[in-house]
């Protein structure tokens, strides 16, 4: 890294620590986001059966990408901060995030899915105060211990109610709290449309790479068959299938834009709070889509979750010692 560099970053970096927090902006900006998001993945799940992770990973940003472009044009955004190794690994993230969710819709319910998903503003929380030096204080320790017995309540490991299917959706949790406290700590200074286009750009590559890794790799049709969501070849799309992925990449386009935007402008664990709306939006596309009803422990391990998520967004006062060396 050049000194140029080394005093780019570090402008980035004092620039963005006397940004003042705009919190009730991006509590809207969140809920709105969400609000698209839910809708947008379940429709996701019902095309689940007839295309592939990464048909609708590349074709869905094909169309998410120049909406970008053009938006940023307007905006007088300069593009060149795409290639910025925090952006790249933000991106990577949530890449990671949405496939470990995305792989587990045809095999669990949408509201599960997203209560297990939705375990991320506890892990923000916590990711938060060892990267960002917020202290945890007790109220919060008893929501993290609230959070798991809520996911206890929707997974019931040891019932036949169980299946390892649901590490899918946790794991994705863990990228996206991760990314998000990167969001927050090394990409806030970088425009919301730099932060989105640099994730599409990330899905378009990821879906045609993993297209043509499979169509040269021999795997065991079985496999193919029994996933084909994850392993399927490329299914032709009709005119149907394109209109279909040009509507989710404007909308993805605009919730991925939003959910940066959010993530930048309020601290994460407030703003991964309201990101609890997704799962009542997740419940309702579910009964819409699929008549799907969440049973009593799901509901009722949603409702902790939640109140887990409400413990933690508290934020605590940081130790002397740390405020005095940030």
């Amino acid at each position: 890294m050049t000194n140029d560099d080394l005093r780019r970053n570090s402008a980035l970096t004092e620039a963005s620590s006397k940004k003042p927090d705009q919190i009730a902006e991006g509590v809207l900006i969140i809920l709105a986001s969400v609000t698209a998001m839910a809708f947008a993945d379940a429709v996701v799940k019902l095309v689940s059966s007839s295309l592939t992770v990464w048909q609708v990973f590349a074709a869905r940003s094909l169309f998410a990408v120049p909406c970008l472009v053009l938006l940023g044009r307007i905006a007088g955004v300069s593009f060149r901060a795409v290639v910025n190794r925090w952006v790249l690994l933000r991106s990577a993230l949530l890449v990671l995030t949405w496939l470990a969710f995305y792989a587990s819709l045809p095999l669990l319910k949408l509201s599960v899915a997203a209560v297990a998903v939705y375990t991320n503003p506890i892990l923000t929380a916590l990711l938060s105060a060892l990267v960002l030096g917020e202290a945890v204080s007790k109220r919060q320790w008893i929501g993290v211990l609230v959070g798991f017995i809520g996911v206890a309540a929707v997974l019931r490991p040891g019932t036949d109610a169980f299946t390892w299917w649901i590490l899918l959706p946790l794991t994705g949790a863990a990228f996206y709290s991760a990314a998000m406290v990167l969001t927050r700590a090394k990409c806030q200074a970088h425009d919301a449309g730099i932060l989105a286009l640099g994730l599409h750009g990330s899905f378009i590559m990821t879906g045609l790479m993993a297209t043509a890794v499979l169509s040269v790799v021999n795997l065991d049709p079985a496999w193919g068959a029994a996933h084909p969501f994850l392993l399927g070849s490329w299914t032709p799309m009709g005119g149907s299938d394109w209109a279909l992925m040009a509507f989710l990449g404007v909308l993805s386009a605009a919730f991925f834009l939003g959910v940066a935007r959010a993530y930048q402008i309020a601290p994460p664990q407030i703003v991964g709070t309201f990101d609890y709306a997704y799962l009542v939006s997740a419940a309702i596309w579910g009964f819409v889509f699929f008549a799907e009803t969440p049973d009593a422990f799901t509901v009722a391990g949603m409702a902790l979750i939640t109140l887990a998520g409400l413990l933690v967004a508290k934020r605590a006062r940081k130790p002397a010692f740390l405020r005095e060396t940030r």
